[in-house]
């Protein structure tokens, strides 16, 4: 919900300017996975091992689609299955170290463009954007709980 006193049209702008930022930063990353293996990839790095219908209901794929994604990515070496120790019946998806590091990589390499970016930016927008830090972290967790489907 919005601040009554914002700045009329302020929601739709800031929206326009992190999309387009957004969209700049994928087009950026090297091509050597889908977007999707990736995402899969960064999302067992942030959440842990998980079951391949969960993993599909999270990254929006079905679950044929998801099984296939994961075989792929075990056969290049950046997931694996294992049992789940408290019910014998899960097979859980987990991050290789090979993963893990493919996962470090790619981020960092998002950061040091967009640092690359912060850089050439005046001493009064970078305190800008640094003001902005508490908005863009809670941004973030209101977008992780829309998709894991809790309420803020």
């Amino acid at each position: 919900m919005s601040s009554p006193d914002a700045t009329p049209g302020a929601s739709s702008a800031i929206g326009s300017a992190l999309y387009q930022l957004a969209t700049r930063a994928v087009r950026r990353l090297p091509r050597d996975l889908s977007l999707t293996s990736a995402a899969t990839l960064a999302t067992l790095d942030k959440t842990g091992p998980r079951r391949v219908t969960d993993l599909a209901a999270h990254e929006g794929v079905t679950q044929p689609a998801m099984t296939v994604l994961v075989r792929a990515l075990e056969e290049s070496g950046l997931v694996e299955r294992r049992g789940d120790v408290s019910d014998k019946r899960v097979t859980l998806v987990c991050l290789t170290e090979d993963g893990a590091s493919y996962v470090r990589a790619r981020r960092q390499a998002g950061v040091e463009a967009f640092q690359r970016l912060i850089d050439q930016l005046t001493e009064d927008e970078v305190r800008a954007l640094a003001a902005a830090l508490p908005a863009l972290r809670r941004l973030d967790t209101l977008d992780g709980q829309k998709r894991e489907g809790t309420r803020p």
